[in-house]
């Protein structure tokens, strides 16, 4: 069951690097003009490529929402929680969506998406970075029964503001057998 979003239907694909342009587009809208990512300066096609080298070298899903014309609409993914072994099993996920399609079920359709593909990857715990203020990306993830761990109060500084910072974790049942080392 996808979305109707105006005049096409929505689908949900995995995203390669030929969509560098308009994620890059989205990603330097969000930094720009909200306090979703933490950052000042826009990214640089360069650094979409670092980011895609990543993403790619660990394995790390990037699924998109395009319309029936095949414009992109959102997309998201997820990458390392931290570097040590011992965290393995959890990853950090991020939603962007183009402005003009916020509230419209995208963020819906791509975090269900990811979960899905972190099931299958047999991550075990998803966690999401989200400004304390950001009721909908809030609420959103608690629909999905993510539930709030942990506060940071003041972590950052933006638009000439404090910003806090919280975090909201979805434990799953994978993996089956978890292994150390």
């Amino acid at each position: 069951m996808m979305p109707v979003l105006g005049a096409g239907i929505l689908k949900v694909i995995r995203c390669d690097r030929s969509l560098a342009a308009p994620m890059l587009e989205i990603l330097n809208e969000v930094i720009v003009n909200s306090t979703a990512i933490y950052d000042y300066k826009p990214r640089t096609p360069e650094m979409m490529q670092t980011w895609w080298d990543a993403k790619e070298r660990g394995n790390y899903p990037v699924v998109g929402a395009v319309d029936d014309d095949g414009a992109l609409l959102g997309f998201a993914t997820y990458g390392p929680f931290r570097n040590w072994p011992a965290y393995k099993y959890s990853v950090e996920h991020s939603i962007y969506v183009e402005h003009s399609h916020r509230g419209r079920g995208l963020g819906r359709v791509l975090l269900g998406a990811i979960i899905e593909a972190a099931k299958e990857q047999h991550y075990h715990v998803m966690i999401g970075g989200i400004d304390s203020a950001n009721a909908g990306s809030i609420a959103l993830h608690e629909k999905f029964g993510f539930t709030r761990c942990a506060d940071i109060r003041q972590a950052g500084y933006k638009f000439g503001r404090w910003l806090d910072l919280v975090f909201y974790q979805l434990i799953l049942d994978t993996p089956a057998r978890p292994v150390d080392g």
